[in-house]
C-alpha cells in the first residue's frame, strides 16, 4: 500500500531551499563589506562559509527538486535518495571550506595583523547575519517538522553551525579591541574545527540513507505496537523499515490463523497497512501474510 506525498509537503521543501539560497546570497553581500573593512580572519570564515553556502543551496534546490519526482520505469522506488547524495556533495564543500580556514588561521597566527578598525561594522554584520539565520532556520524547522526531509535537515544543521560562527566572531572582535589580536585567528581554528564536525554529521546521515539504514527505533515500536494490536494477529516477523528522501518503506510477515479464508487474512493486512501508514507523511507498506496454526501461536519479533 503506497500513501501518497502530500502536495504541500512538497511546496514547503521547494520554499525551503528558494528561502536558503537567498539567506546564503544576501549574508555574502553584508560579510564582503565587513570583510574589506576590518581584515578579520573570523569574519573571512563567516564569508566562506557563506559562499559555499549558495553552492551547497543550490545543490540542494536541485536535489530536492529531482527527489520529488515521482517513481517511473526506471526508478520504481522514485528518487529520493537524491536528498542523501546532496548531503554528501554539500558536507564535501564544507570540509573544504574548513580545511581553507585553518591554513588561513594558522598563517594569521605565524604571521599576526591588527585588524583595521570599523570593529563595529564588523559586529553589526555579524547580528544581521545572526538575526537572518534564525529566521532562516525557524521556517526550516518547521519545513523538516512536516516533511522530515534529509536535504532540508542538512541545510539546517550547517546553518546551525553558523550561529555559533557569528557569536564567535562578535567575541573575538571585542577580544582583539583590547589588544588580543590572537584570539581572532584562534576563533577561526575553532570554527573549522566545529565545521568539520558537522560535516561529518551530515555524512553519517546520508551514508544512513544510502545504506538503507533501518528507521528509529521508536517509530519501529509504533509500528510493533499497530500490528499486535489487531485481535485476530498472532504475530509477526522480519519487520524491515528504510527510508529513502521523505518516503518511509515498510515490510513484515504477518502471522494468521491458517484455518481462516484468503479474503479474511487480506482484508487485515490492508486494515494494518493503513493503520500504519497513518504514522508516516509518505509511505508504502507491504504486508505478506503467514498461516500459522493455533497451536503454534506465538508473539512475533523483528
Amino acid at each position: 500500500m503506497i500513501r501518497p506525498q502530500q502536495p504541500d509537503n512538497a511546496k514547503l521543501m521547494r520554499w525551503a531551499t528558494y528561502a536558503s539560497v537567498t539567506t546564503a546570497i544576501v549574508l555574502i553581500i553584508a560579510k564582503i563589506i565587513a570583510w574589506f573593512m576590518t581584515d578579520s580572519v573570523s569574519i573571512m570564515a563567516t564569508l566562506l562559509d557563506s559562499s559555499l553556502d549558495v553552492l551547497a543551496s543550490v545543490i540542494n534546490l536541485v536535489a530536492v527538486r529531482h527527489a520529488l519526482q515521482p517513481a517511473d520505469n526506471e526508478h520504481r522506488f522514485g528518487h529520493g535518495k537524491a536528498e542523501a547524495l546532496s548531503g554528501i556533495g554539500q558536507a564535501l564543500f564544507i570540509a573544504g571550506s574548513a580545511g581553507f580556514l585553518l591554513l588561513q588561521a594558522i598563517g594569521r597566527i605565524i604571521n599576526p595583523q591588527a585588524i583595521i578598525t570599523e570593529i563595529e561594522v564588523g559586529v553589526g554584520v555579524m547580528i544581521f547575519s545572526i538575526a537572518a539565520t534564525l529566521l532562516l532556520l525557524s521556517f526550516q524547522k518547521y519545513v523538516v517538522s512536516k516533511t522530515g526531509s534529509t536535504a532540508i535537515k542538512a541545510d539546517a544543521l550547517h546553518y546551525k553551525t553558523d550561529l555559533l560562527v557569528n557569536g564567535s566572531v562578535i567575541i573575538a572582535l571585542f577580544l582583539t579591541v583590547y589588544g588580543w589580536s590572537y584570539f581572532d585567528a584562534i576563533f577561526g581554528i575553532c570554527i573549522a574545527i566545529f565545521i568539520l564536525y558537522s560535516a561529518w554529521q551530515i555524512v553519517k546521515e546520508a551514508i544512513d540513507l544510502l545504506m538503507d539504514h533501518e528507521i528509529d527505533d521508536q517509530e519501529r515500536d509504533k509500528i510493533r505496537d499497530i500490528v499486535l494490536q489487531h485481535d485476530q494477529v498472532l504475530g509477526y516477523h522480519d519487520l524491515r523499515t528504510r527510508r529513502s528522501g521523505t518516503r518511509v518503506f515498510v515490510q513484515l510477515h504477518l502471522e494468521l490463523d491458517a484455518e481462516q479464508t484468503l479474503a479474511s487474512a487480506h482484508e487485515i493486512a490492508d486494515t494494518i497497512e493503513k493503520r500504519i501508514a497513518v504514522l508516516f507523511d509518505d509511505a508504502e507498506v507491504l504486508i505478506h501474510e503467514d498461516p500459522v496454526l493455533r497451536s503454534s501461536e506465538g508473539q512475533g519479533s523483528v
